[in-house]
């Protein structure tokens, strides 16, 4: 418990005491005056006088009280809530205009995303990765949940697709620093963030950035979920699009192009996240409204005085009853 004027209270408490003090000096002193004259306190004086000495103590006990109420007492109490950093992982690829899904992947992937942004509080900062062949930053995350709507709404297919690139460019959202894997692998230590979420759309399709011996780092989905995990941050993957897949027209070229739940998969389990696979718009909203975020415990002040003050009145009330009861008098 914590108080915000514990001035006030040393001097509550001064004041109690002395009147404690002083109670106890004068019951004393009535005691040997009483002895001195060789009187003997019938029982029904020593009734208004046990009377009055409860009063008493009650009363002091209410002041005592008191001084703990006015001093501002406080308790720390820990509360859950939603909070935290929501990275929004968008593949922008060209396989992603692809309309196995109504209107298209990429069209289906940002309604979902723009319903899941609507749903979360404040207290949810949120950003957006749009992710091609380097994972290109959108939006860093902010409470702000209108920068992020807007940078939803702004993107367009085109491009290859690198997932590990993806799940990086997130981290380093998250951290506000430049996170890449080491070209001899090592994975680096990037801090613990277990408040923090990345949530992936995408069809699974993946340029795999894995090294050739060369001195281009390694930009797996493997190693860069290897990086989340130690980093604490659940890597939550939506699969957009059908398994029966069907084809694109991509720099007139006609590709065809599935759904790869296996790789979705993989990434997920290796963070701790969940994979959810879409296969139409109606179950894309579903998945938008069923993503949980984890909760976060904050210890937050509770204030006291009120408690404290009820109290001491309640005492002040019931020490003045017996006084006036037993002696007819307040004091």
């Amino acid at each position: 418990m914590s108080l915000a004027d514990p001035a006030l209270l040393a001097l509550g408490l001064l004041v109690a005491a002395a009147l404690a003090w002083a109670a106890v000096a004068m019951g004393r002193r009535r005691a040997a005056a009483l002895a001195a004259a060789g009187v003997a306190a019938s029982g029904h004086s020593r009734g208004h006088g046990r009377g009055r000495a409860w009063g008493v103590w009650f009363t002091i006990a209410g002041i005592a009280v008191l001084a703990v109420g006015i001093a501002g007492p406080a308790a720390t109490v820990p509360v859950s809530h939603d909070a935290g950093t929501v990275i929004l992982a968008m593949d922008v690829s060209g396989s992603m205009s692809a309309t196995d899904v109504a209107p298209s992947r990429l069209g289906a992937a940002k309604q979902t995303a723009l319903s899941f942004i609507n749903a979360q509080p404040d207290t949810v900062d949120i950003g957006v990765v749009a992710f091609t062949d380097g994972g290109l930053e959108s939006a860093l995350p902010t409470a702000n949940h209108a920068t992020a709507t807007a940078a939803v709404r702004r993107l367009t297919a085109g491009g290859g697709t690198s997932l590990g690139s993806a799940i990086l460019a997130s981290l380093s959202a998250i951290t506000h620093k430049d996170v890449t894997i080491g070209r001899d692998g090592s994975v680096p230590n990037i801090g613990y963030w277990p408040s923090a979420t990345i949530v992936l759309f995408s069809d699974g399709q993946d340029e795999d950035g894995t090294s050739d011996g060369g001195d281009t780092t390694d930009t797996s989905a493997d190693a860069a979920a290897s990086v989340a995990d130690k980093a604490g941050v659940h890597v939550d993957t939506v699969g957009v699009g059908t398994t029966a897949g069907t084809t694109v027209d991509v720099d007139g070229y006609h590709l065809f192009t599935a759904l790869d739940p296996a790789t979705l998969t993989s990434i997920s389990q290796a963070t701790g996240g969940t994979y959810r696979p879409a296969s139409d718009a109606s179950e894309l909203d579903k998945i938008g409204s069923s993503i949980n975020l984890r909760l976060t415990v904050t210890h937050e002040p509770l204030p006291l005085a009120g408690a404290f003050i009820a109290l001491a009145l309640a005492l002040l009330a019931a020490g003045a009853v017996l006084t006036v009861a037993r002696t007819g008098r307040v004091v």
